[in-house]
């Protein structure tokens, strides 16, 4: 008698279909008992299997009969990153320190990259984006009432700066870890009162960009993230 395939198992297939059939955001899987017939598998562990992808924002399930069956393709892989790591640290397996250390590599490493596109030039090489979003956002921020908007446009900055860097996983990255600590960014502009010094920060990382200084840049992101959170930075800055 077979042995019934574990949901594991089906994921791992699910996936390879994915990457097999070359399906993208906006696509649509087989419904349920075709995909177990494809699959060679249970429904039930096919249906069990759908469960977790829709739970990590992989797909979105549609009722349905005929072309309206099946599950839908997300766009977002961020969305499935920030719940993870939003519920991670809400569970105490993760520390805020260890975000903020991981978004200082990242920044840090976005920044050097994109200023070094600019280098020489003034204008962004190899497919990296320009500085108006990081522009943009700075200008929203100066605009910003209260600790909620004046967050709104710091995380798009510190996300355009990601998406400077020409990679889009750093940029998913990015996104899901500013969706994770939202609370902790509005508590830690709050403390502040005065965002002058965050403002400031921005700047010196936008100028050190568009001047293409790569050291200026990775020095600027450190010393800006140590600014908003001096009680991670002190002991290991």
């Amino acid at each position: 008698m077979k042995r019934t395939r574990t949901f594991e198992d089906v994921l791992a297939q699910i996936e390879r279909r994915i990457a097999e059939d070359g399906l993208t955001a906006g696509d649509r899987l087989p419904a349920e008992r075709r995909l177990a017939e494809q699959l060679g598998v249970s429904r039930s562990s096919v249906r069990e299997a759908m469960r977790v992808l829709e739970t990590l924002g992989v797909v979105s399930s549609q009722v349905g009969r005929g072309p309206d069956a099946g599950a839908v393709l997300i766009a977002r892989p961020d969305s499935a990153m920030t719940g993870l790591l939003r519920l991670h640290l809400g569970l105490a397996t993760l520390e805020l320190r260890e975000v903020i250390d991981t978004r200082h590599m990242i920044e840090q490493w976005a920044a050097t990259r994109a200023a070094a596109g600019r280098a020489g030039t003034g204008q962004p090489s190899g497919g990296h984006a320009g500085t108006e979003a990081l522009a943009a956002a700075l200008a929203g921020m100066d605009a910003a009432r209260t600790a909620e908007e004046f967050v709104e446009h710091d995380t798009a900055f510190h996300c355009a700066l990601a998406d400077a860097s020409g990679n889009r996983l750093v940029s998913a990255v990015m996104r899901s870890l500013r969706g994770t600590m939202r609370k902790f960014s509005v508590e830690a502009v709050e403390r502040l009162g005065d965002t002058a010094i965050l403002r400031a920060g921005h700047v010196r990382i936008l100028a050190a960009i568009e001047a293409g200084d790569p050291a200026e840049a990775a020095a600027a992101v450190s010393e800006h993230l140590a600014d908003a959170y001096p009680e991670l930075f002190t002991t290991h800055l």
